[in-house]
């Protein structure tokens, strides 16, 4: 059974890739505590002790407008500690899976980015993560995958959903901004087509598959809409106890200021994804319907129970 190195366990997909990475082989699932990212020989130390036929990094700086005060520290995380990553997965000839932004965009298109469009990140996030693809690309892997995504939220964490899901049951005013427009990707979906998509590539008892097919793609939920669309249905879903729906003005984005622009345009194509690998992802309204309604063993991509079954997963390297 092959061994799996998975980085940022408590993030988002992190938590959801344990699952779906489970019937695949042996995961060692790492987070902040046993692995400090910051620290190049820590995660060196954590690659060699293992030795990983597949390695997932879903660790990431993700404070967007913290990180314009301190780009040094979301570059150590999204793009040294990457770096890193890729020239131990190359040392192993380890398969490397990375989680990239829409963020690496400057949002002034008007159709859904592809893979090839011209990347100009507007913030110190989307900086770090977009140098964390060149490293990637730089190391000399040929089997690799970085897949960006978008609009990430989930049933646990901090996120936009949880944060709206606390500002319902409250009196607080709620606005949101209605001039960026994205897809809302539910982590569970990155993490089951991540999985699918792993599946699909593995040929022979490895992945050797992906040394061709491997690359830069775009993984999130189909269809688009704008925050201010997004925390509507959020709160439509959400009703207060008295049965009443909290209510959410629209504002623009020059009334919402924050450190860090976001790109106003950021939908991404994920035509060469679902082509390549014969995934579907499903519209994001439905995958909030199912994130709200569903038991936490639901699966997106089929609407009925995972099959994906859960395995005991390592928390650690070592004891």
């Amino acid at each position: 059974m092959p061994s799996i190195v998975l980085f940022g366990r408590s993030g988002q997909i992190g938590w959801e890739l344990q699952r779906t990475l489970a019937p695949l082989g042996r995961v060692v699932a790492l987070g902040r505590e046993d692995t400090d990212l910051m620290q190049a020989e820590e995660i060196r130390a954590a690659l060699r002790e293992v030795q990983p036929q597949l390695i997932v990094n879903a660790a990431a700086y993700t404070a967007v407008d913290q990180a314009e005060s301190e780009p040094a520290a979301a570059m150590a995380v999204n793009g040294d500690a990457v770096a890193v990553m890729a020239a131990e997965a190359k040392r192993l000839d380890a398969i490397f899976v990375h989680f990239s932004t829409d963020y690496v965009f400057d949002g002034r298109a008007a159709r859904p980015l592809t893979e090839t469009d011209p990347v100009a990140p507007l913030n110190a996030y989307g900086r770090s993560k977009l140098a964390g693809e060149a490293a990637i690309r730089a190391s000399g892997l040929i089997a690799y995958l970085i897949l960006r995504t978008s609009w990430v939220y989930a049933a646990r964490g901090r996120n936009i959903l949880t944060t709206m899901q606390r500002l319902a049951r409250g009196g607080d005013d709620i606005r949101a901004v209605n001039d960026q427009l994205g897809a809302p990707t539910w982590a569970r979906l990155v993490a089951e087509v991540t999985a699918q998509v792993l599946v699909a590539s593995r040929g022979g008892g490895d992945w050797a598959p992906l040394r061709d097919l491997g690359g830069t793609y775009h993984l999130a939920a189909a269809g688009e809409c704008s925050w201010y669309d997004f925390v509507r249905a959020i709160l439509a879903a959400s009703p207060r106890p008295d049965g009443s729906v909290a209510h959410v003005a629209p504002i623009s984005s020059h009334d919402y200021p924050s450190k860090a622009p976001r790109p106003a345009y950021s939908v991404l194509d994920t035509a060469l994804l679902r082509s390549v690998f014969a995934v579907s992802l499903p519209h994001w309204r439905q995958g909030l319907d199912l994130c709200l309604d569903l038991p936490p063993r639901a699966s997106i991509l089929s609407s009925r129970p995972s099959r994906l079954a859960p395995a005991p997963v390592s928390p650690r390297v070592g004891g």
